[in-house]
């Protein structure tokens, strides 16, 4: 199966949904616009970027005098592209070393996407060194091992428990002295409140900053497309601890309704970097407005 037919797939329910009005498409007429609105609330764009979308292409077909259902949906999908190109979705890793910080909540798939990335990068002929920061999830640590052992990768890590700072710390001297190209460090997802979850990444980023300063960073929190509206609620509160830079949107496999990606862009200005596919090392993929934008509404 073909990448654009991985995200075709993983999209299909609100695909379906947006197929379904301009199959039956009459005419531009207010009760298509609120049709469409109401789809794409329900695929988790959000009250707000919905009606501001549906209110844009209404004045766009109005004023280009667009009429076919091809005109339309052709119309829409370029305002939806725009809004997802607003921000910048290269991964910036070009320092040696580079570092790329993992965040996100537990479950989201943030162990094997740090896993594919360290095959990626092994694969172009990188140093990679893992950093076993999530100290407090059990096997978290032996998970990581894993995916070293099989990428190529190294790896630092401590005994479970252990204070996740000082597994950075040690893992950054490590890759000086190793000239490694790329470090990517795994974090906490829950600890036993969140306000302590989110004071240790603040921890251990004033740590990278002050050993790593005009290092490129990375900051990416892992968000599961099935989450809807809640990823929302979880990019904020991962940006005000970390300052997040990127987002990889995983699970795109299943039953992701996909307008968690513009919810993200478009009201936090976060862009998105990577997306997963499957559980394959090469199901990562670099992000692609257009592509993505094209599996929804083809």
């Amino acid at each position: 199966m073909g990448i654009f037919e991985k995200i075709k797939n993983g999209l299909s329910k609100t695909r379906r949904s947006l197929t379904g009005i301009f199959d039956s498409f009459t005419g531009a007429n207010e009760e298509f616009f609120d049709e469409l609105e109401e789809t794409l609330i329900t695929a988790d764009l959000g009250v707000d970027l919905a009606v501001s979308t549906v209110d844009e292409l209404r004045s766009v077909v109005k004023s280009g005098g667009i009429r076919g259902a091809d005109g339309v949906r052709e119309a829409l999908a370029g305002l939806l592209t725009e809004r997802l190109r607003n921000a910048d979705s290269a991964l910036h890793v070009s320092t040696t070393p580079s570092i790329i910080l993992m965040i996100g909540v537990n479950g989201v798939g943030k162990t094997t996407t740090i896993g594919k990335l360290a095959a990626r990068f092994t694969a172009e002929g990188k140093k990679v060194l893992l950093c076993a920061g999530d100290t407090f999830r059990a096997a978290a640590g032996e998970q990581l091992s894993i995916w070293a052992q099989r990428s190529g990768a190294e790896i630092v890590r401590h005994e479970e428990g252990s204070d996740p700072g000082a597994v950075i710390f040690d893992g950054i001297a490590a890759a000086k002295a190793r000239k490694s190209d790329i470090i990517i460090c795994d974090t906490a997802g829950r600890l036993h409140n969140k306000a302590n979850l989110m004071n240790e990444l603040g921890k251990i980023s004033r740590i990278i900053d002050r050993e790593l300063p005009g290092a490129d960073r990375e900051n990416l929190l892992v968000l599961d497309a099935t989450t809807g509206q809640n990823g929302l609620i979880q990019a904020r509160q991962f940006s005000e601890a970390a300052g997040v830079t990127g987002l990889v949107l995983t699970k795109l496999d299943g039953t992701a309704k996909g307008g968690i990606a513009f919810a993200v862009t478009g009201e936090l200005g976060i862009p998105i970097k990577l997306i997963g596919v499957g559980e394959k090392a090469d199901d990562l993929l670099d992000f692609d407005a257009e592509a993505y934008v094209k599996a929804l509404l083809e």
